[in-house]
């Protein structure tokens, strides 16, 4: 009976600083996308003061359309640049709080597997196909856990793939010049 409180309260003991450390990571995430978010800020209006400037400096209307066209590639570049670093803050995080939940559930798997196996022990006669039907379910459970777990990361790689691709692509529209105006000729 000893042994099993020393189990239980070592578990919680486990299970509090497991907790901890996910709300540590949650905390440091929240304090990157705001750190990020102010320095993003600072740099708008920063440029947008700049840019305000550059326009009210323009003379003619072909100095006019060529500032326009000049600044949206690199407010685009800086959106896609953004959003990355958004999105890897995410995902760091999402990983930082994965990696001890599967290290627990690996270890509470060893520990219910080892219990089943003193059970199996003591159980008494014709308990037997019980014990492998309690064996059985946790082996199809661990083997879905398994199977959501690939999945997830896959669906993950994916996302990250196409939010790659799809950036490329919006920075290669943007990066493509537009065409100048044509000036009207008087007939």
């Amino acid at each position: 009976m000893n042994a099993n409180l020393v189990t239980v309260s070592a578990a919680g003991k486990a299970a509090v600083e497991s907790s901890m450390n996910i709300f540590k990571t949650v905390f440091d995430s929240a304090e990157r996308l705001v750190v990020l978010n102010l320095n993003t800020g600072r740099a708008v209006l920063e440029e947008a003061t700049a840019n305000l400037k550059a326009l009210l400096a323009v003379k003619t209307p072909e100095e006019f359309f060529a500032l326009q066209s000049s600044f949206a590639q690199p407010a685009a570049a800086k959106a896609v640049a953004y959003y990355r670093n958004c999105y890897e803050i995410v995902a760091q995080s999402v990983e930082d709080v994965a990696k001890p939940l599967e290290a627990h559930m690996v270890e509470t798997n060893k520990f219910v597997a080892s219990e089943l196996e003193k059970a199996a022990k003591s159980a008494p006669v014709g308990s037997e196909a019980a014990l492998a039907a309690v064996k059985s379910t946790i082996a199809a459970a661990n083997s879905t856990y398994d199977q959501v777990s690939k999945a997830t990361r896959q669906v993950a790689e994916m996302a990250e793939a196409n939010m790659a691709a799809a950036t490329d692509v919006a920075v290669k529209a943007v990066s493509t010049p537009a065409p100048a105006p044509k000036s009207r000729k008087p007939a």
